[in-house]
């Protein structure tokens, strides 16, 4: 069977191939035309479902519900309506308990448009996500699409149960265009995609314990990793104190880590002090071979 490449599928595309086959029911589809108000006001054009579908389906028979963000729409970012829907489908998890939530995360972080708004509402989805968390609900990320996961669904990210992510997907709070603008291109340069991948992508985030699941760009196998996920987690997991300061310790040991001098000034440099040998070589490897290296588990 030939690969069908997740990166390349569109939002709805996903949800097609993804989950199983004619289960999924969106809510406020695109004939509800529920859009920005703020897009118009503003002269800009709007989308009917403003930049993400929402609904219910099942995934291997169970139950899931489902968000998936399109990126080809303002590079799916955040606005009000956008994420109202994303908070909505997180509190109606709470209240009819499905197998888990996906997230299918395609997003450039918040829209400038209507920044104020934006950024008021993915508080709320992060909110809502621990919200579902602790009520034993999964929330899982899957991460592979072409405008990665930034800004505020970056910290979204790290959130969820467990984040699902290929070797083509990137993660992070700032994207490289941003940096690049902040503080120059000797600190970053945007245009050097060899230092983008490095630093942001899958493998990078993998090795250093950000994603759960490394996969191919194949729509098949973040399938199989989201049922795997599923499976994996437990029924009841309420967020505690106690769970919280594990990951804080978990980022201290991280932070202690990258505080000391490295031989070198980016990922490789933090691979070999991880254990990677001959790290130059990681880029280079598949998926499969990338898998067995990781030093420093989550």
């Amino acid at each position: 069977m030939t690969a069908q490449s997740y990166a390349e599928c569109s939002a709805r595309e996903r949800l097609a191939l993804l989950l199983d086959p004619g289960s999924f029911h969106e809510w406020l589809p695109p004939q509800e035309r529920l859009m920005s108000p703020h897009l118009a006001q503003l002269g800009v054009p709007c989308a009917f479902d403003d930049g993400v579908a929402i609904g219910r389906a099942t995934l291997d028979g169970r139950t899931v519900f489902v968000a998936a963000q399109e990126g080809a729409f303002m590079g799916g970012g955040v606005g009000e309506v956008h994420g109202a829907k994303l908070t909505g489908l997180l509190r109606r998890a709470r209240r009819d308990r499905p197998a888990a939530v996906l997230l299918l995360l395609d997003s450039g972080g918040v829209r400038l448009h209507e920044a104020n708004a934006g950024l008021i509402a993915v508080s709320e989805v992060m909110r809502a996500v621990l919200d579902a968390r602790d009520a034993g609900i999964p929330v899982i990320g899957l991460i592979g699409a072409a405008n990665g996961c930034f800004g505020g669904m970056g910290i979204v990210a790290r959130c969820l149960d467990r984040v699902v992510m290929s070797d083509v997907g990137r993660l992070a709070m700032s994207g490289p265009e941003v940096i690049e603008a902040s503080h120059g291109v000797e600190e970053f340069d945007a245009r050097d995609r060899a230092l983008v991948w490095r630093t942001t992508g899958g493998k990078h985030r993998w090795l250093t314990g950000d994603c759960d699941a490394l996969v191919e760009d194949d729509v098949a196998a973040f399938r199989r990793a989201a049922i795997d996920a599923m499976t994996a987690l437990p029924a009841a997991r309420p967020v505690t104190p106690e769970s919280l300061e594990a990951e804080h310790a978990l980022l201290a040991a991280r932070l202690a880590l990258l505080d000391e001098p490295v031989d070198g000034d980016d990922a490789a440099a933090l691979w070999r002090r991880l254990g990677v040998e001959d790290a130059a070589r990681v880029p280079d490897l598949d998926v499969a071979d990338v898998l067995p290296l990781r030093a420093l588990a989550r």
